[in-house]
């Protein structure tokens, strides 16, 4: 999987295509692919969170950010300076941050495991004359997060690296807001609800489960655990709300600007208020997303 996504020459993510969008060429789109809606209540919820600070202080970092664009492109915003992050780059954070990302950590590798005969099993990949073929082995090594019980023909998708990148970033070289737009689960629900996984493949905005075609030229997503983030930014002294759907997290933070926007399209049929509609309504995207927000040393 982190071949397929991230290997340098013919990564999913490393290579130049056209991947996020609402176009026909795209595989998939996301909350920024709306226009600057998105962005104006990323905007809102910041400050929002920020309580009493002056967001002038706080540079804007966005992690995961394709291709140098930002949320915040052309929407106004009152931050010291925004800076977009890719995938292949490294973060500096460095005193008042809003470290923020939009589906960053479900495009993280993952490993996967089968319940077989009473013991875990990894699941890999062979290449054999004809073609990519799953394969199952023992490990060396089972990862401690693995549960004691191995149902027979359960799939379990280990989300790690992400709990690992999460880990990165809330290192104590920053204080602010830690703000995080993604899909997942909670522990108890990737270990009784899932029994096939999680992992997905994406291409032209079909889902599939077949994960080992195209590879390289296909998006590969697993859900996160929202568990193991908290409890990363919760060690790292990071005061940690309970996650929030989209639809609510927004609701919650942005409702001065949720109103303004309402009002000023009330009238009118726009892509503005189409777009504020398909990321709150909970058919859309209002309840596939959820948001884990942090803050640290924020009074």
């Amino acid at each position: 999987m982190e071949l397929a996504l991230y290997q340098p020459e013919a990564g999913y993510y490393t290579s130049r295509r056209s991947r996020v969008g609402l176009s026909d060429q795209s595989d998939f789109f996301t909350a920024s692919s709306l226009g600057p809606i998105f962005g104006e209540l990323v905007v809102a919820a910041c400050i929002h969170l920020l309580r009493n600070q002056d967001p002038a202080e706080f540079k804007f970092i966005e992690i995961g950010a394709e291709e140098g664009r930002s949320v915040l492109d052309h929407v106004s915003h009152p931050f010291a300076a925004v800076v977009p992050v890719s995938v292949t780059q490294s973060a500096e954070l460095s005193g008042p941050c809003i470290v923020f990302s939009n589906e960053l950590f479900d495009a993280q590798p993952c490993r996967r495991f089968i319940g077989r005969g009473g013991a875990w099993r990894e699941l890999g990949v062979e290449l054999q004359e004809d073609g990519l073929h799953e394969s199952e082995r023992l490990p060396l090594e089972l990862p401690p997060q693995l549960p004691t019980e191995a149902p027979e023909g359960y799939h379990l998708d280990l989300p790690l690296r992400a709990a690992q990148m999460t880990e990165q970033l809330a290192s104590p070289s920053w204080h602010g807001l830690f703000l995080a737009f993604d899909y997942g689960k909670s522990w108890r629900e990737l270990v009784e609800a899932t029994p096939q996984g999680t992992v997905r493949a994406y291409h032209q905005h079909k889902q599939s489960n077949d994960l080992l075609i195209r590879a390289g030229e296909q998006d590969l997503t697993c859900h996160v655990c929202w568990d193991w983030l908290q409890s990363a930014l919760d060690k790292h002294g990071f005061c940690v709300a309970p996650i929030a759907s989209q639809e609510a997290f927004l609701v919650k933070n942005t409702a001065q600007t949720l109103a303004r926007i309402m009002q000023e399209e009330a009238s009118s049929v726009s892509p503005r208020k189409s777009g504020l509609l398909q990321l709150l309504h909970p058919s859309s995207l209002g309840q596939k997303f959820q948001v884990l927000s942090a803050t640290r040393n924020v009074s």
